[in-house]
């Protein structure tokens, strides 16, 4: 069984640690004005202040099994709109990759997200492999986003 922990702002350094370790570690950036912008607060600042609204607050979570930690994502359900829950970032740690552990962690997000009023599932992808994983989940081509990037939606 996958558990969702939330991350409190108070630990979020180590959630920005893996999270930047993982985007350069996967390839999916490598130019060093995309990790310093990523690193710094015109990035960071907004996502941190949004962990605190009242209504479509920013998540910020570990998947958890059997008490370790192996993965990790940060999206927002938009209960003021239609239900929708962006995801942002969405990563199982190298060591847990394979073997079915990417759907399980997101059935573990899906239920977590439901009970939050999540109606439906949107995000951007730009890596084949992770496209692929996507759309195995059910996800569909919906066009792209402003900057060009495909974006995937699961109704």
């Amino acid at each position: 069984m996958i558990a969702i922990e939330e991350i409190p702002i108070a630990d979020i350094d180590e959630f920005w640690d893996a999270h930047i370790a993982y985007l350069v570690g996967d390839g999916l950036i490598s130019d060093d004005k995309d990790i310093a912008y990523l690193m710094g607060k015109a990035y960071r600042g907004p996502l941190q202040e949004h962990m605190t609204r009242a209504i479509d607050k920013q998540h910020m979570v570990y998947f958890v099994r059997d008490g370790k930690r192996i993965g990790a994502a940060s999206f927002c359900t938009y209960q003021s709109e239609d239900g929708k829950c962006f995801i942002l970032d969405y990563w199982v740690f190298p060591e847990w990759r394979g073997n079915g552990m990417g759907h399980r962690c997101f059935e573990a997000l899906e239920r977590y997200t439901k009970a939050d009023g999540a109606s439906y599932y949107e995000l951007n992808s730009s890596k084949e492999d992770s496209i692929r994983f996507w759309k195995s989940l059910g996800f569909i081509e919906n066009g792209k986003d402003r900057y060009g990037m495909l974006l995937l939606v699961r109704r």
